[in-house]
C-alpha cells in the first residue's frame, strides 16, 4: 500500500495531542521502533505500572537477578501483545536479537538480553515494558493527518533520565511547544 506519508518515522517520538482521549494513549510518549509500508510498532515510555517491578518478571521467568535491577519499574508499553516483554535499551546491541532503532538505541524481546539486564551485566540504559503499540498499513499516517500525534527525534535523556510523569511535557517542549497552551480538541484546517 502506498501512502502520502512516505518517510519512515522510525527513531521518532510520537507525542499524543491532548485531544487523543483513548485511555491507552492519552498524553503518552511513544518510542517508534519500526515504521514501514506494512505498519508501525512502538513502546509507550511514560506509563510505568503502578506496582509491578522487574523482579516479578524475572521471578516469573525464573531468572536470577540483582536486588537493584529487580526494583526497576515495568512500563505499560501498549495494548498489543500486553503479556509479552519488550526491552528498549542502549548499547551494547546484540546482533541478531536487538532491532537497531538509532545508533544509540535498540529494541529487543530476547530472553538473553533480559537475563543480562537481570544480572546487571546488560546495557546501562534500559526500559522493560509489557506490550507495545501497533498500527496497520497507513493507520499511523492517517492519525497524524488527523492531528492525533506530534513527532520529534527520540531523546534518550527524556526516555531514561527524566521522571516518568514529566516525559510528555518535556518531549512537547523539545518541539518548542508549551503543552499548557494546547487545547483538547482535534481540528482540521
Amino acid at each position: 500500500m502506498v501512502t502520502d506519508y512516505p518517510e519512515s518515522l522510525k527513531g521518532q517520538f510520537l507525542m499524543a495531542m491532548p485531544g487523543l482521549l483513548d485511555p491507552n494513549f492519552h498524553q503518552t510518549v511513544i518510542c517508534l521502533s519500526e515504521h514501514t509500508h506494512d505498519g508501525a510498532v512502538g513502546i509507550v515510555v511514560n506509563r510505568a505500572h503502578a506496582s509491578l517491578k522487574a523482579a516479578a518478571i524475572f521471578s516469573e521467568l525464573e531468572m536470577v537477578h540483582s536486588d537493584r535491577v529487580g526494583q526497576t519499574p515495568v512500563y505499560l508499553g501498549g495494548p498489543v501483545h500486553a503479556s509479552e516483554v519488550f526491552i528498549l535499551h542502549g548499547r551494547p546491541f546484540d546482533t541478531g536479537v536487538s532491532l537497531e532503532i538509532t545508533p544509540r538505541l535498540a529494541m529487543s524481546t530476547s530472553r538473553e538480553v533480559l537475563e543480562r539486564i537481570a544480572l546487571g551485566k546488560g546495557p546501562e540504559s534500559f526500559l522493560i515494558s509489557l506490550g507495545c503499540a501497533g498500527w496497520g498499513p497507513g493507520q499511523l499516517e492517517a492519525e497524524i493527518r488527523q492531528n492525533a500525534w506530534l513527532t520529534c527525534n527520540i531523546d534518550e535523556t527524556i526516555m531514561f533520565d527524566v521522571p516518568v510523569d514529566q516525559r510528555w511535557e518535556r518531549a512537547m517542549r523539545k518541539l518548542g511547544i508549551d503543552p499548557t497552551l494546547l487545547i483538547d480538541a482535534v481540528g482540521h484546517a
